[in-house]
């Protein structure tokens, strides 16, 4: 067997690897799939950096480093049309960059990266049924040549993915939402138990849930849990004696 042939068959393999693996995982949460997808795009393409954005509206935010950013994952956002991400975004185009990434006129620079020094840059589109989902950006710190091979693969990495991380986004959404909803619902409870007891206006029954929150650095709903389990047990001690 020659080398072409080995790198075809290892390829085709480790495709084969992350379609089985997506397809025996049910429905996953958003970060578990994507970070099936980095691990895959990095051992396809053998990268010094690899970021996947996931589409949210008209942004396009970062929700998977190779490189550990806590402080940016989650948070950090650009506009479609933005920089080589955002124009690949766009334009549903790949675009690689064997070297001086920096330079290129759509680059944008973010301070708190130091991928932004990283001289080639490729970028993908994630794809559902014809619609953007994300983008992949995976960077060499030295200048490199990225072969027509590297950007097949990665774009049909995309084509298996791009439905998976589009359930897992919108499973994600509606599990905050319930989330949400279910706060709502025991905020109301408390707010309720408040009133009665303190003979209080529900905007100041409110206010005593955000002071109680900063005073102890609890989230609200661990404060309205509480006051809700507290009445519980007064109420379930009386009907007792």
């Amino acid at each position: 067997m020659d080398t072409t042939t080995a790198t075809h068959d290892a390829d085709v393999d480790l495709l084969h690897d992350l379609g089985s693996s997506i397809a025996a995982s049910g429905q996953d949460p958003l970060h578990e799939v994507l970070a099936r997808v980095l691990e895959f795009a990095v051992a396809l393409v053998n990268c010094d950096s690899c970021f996947i954005y996931v589409q949210d509206e008209e942004e396009l935010v970062l929700r998977a480093s190779k490189n550990p950013h806590q402080e940016v994952v989650d948070r950090l956002k650009l506009r479609v049309g933005q920089g080589i991400t955002g124009w690949v975004a766009e334009h549903r185009t790949a675009v690689a960059v064997a070297r001086n990434a920096a330079k290129d006129p759509r680059f944008k620079f973010f301070n708190q990266l130091p991928e932004d020094s990283y001289q080639a840059f490729l970028s993908v589109p994630l794809l559902c049924r014809g619609r953007l989902v994300g983008v992949i950006n995976l960077q060499h710190i030295r200048p490199h040549v990225y072969k027509q091979r590297d950007i097949q693969l990665i774009s049909t990495v995309g084509f298996l993915v791009g439905a998976e991380i589009e359930m897992a986004r919108l499973e994600t959404a509606n599990t905050q939402l319930s989330e949400r909803l279910e706060t709502r619902k025991l905020l109301e409870r408390a707010k309720g138990i408040l009133q009665r007891d303190m003979a209080t206006t529900e905007e100041k029954a409110y206010l005593t849930l955000q002071q109680q929150s900063r005073q102890t650095r609890k989230s609200m709903k661990q404060i309205a849990e509480a006051i809700i389990l507290s009445d519980e047990v007064k109420r379930s001690q009386k009907f007792a004696s």
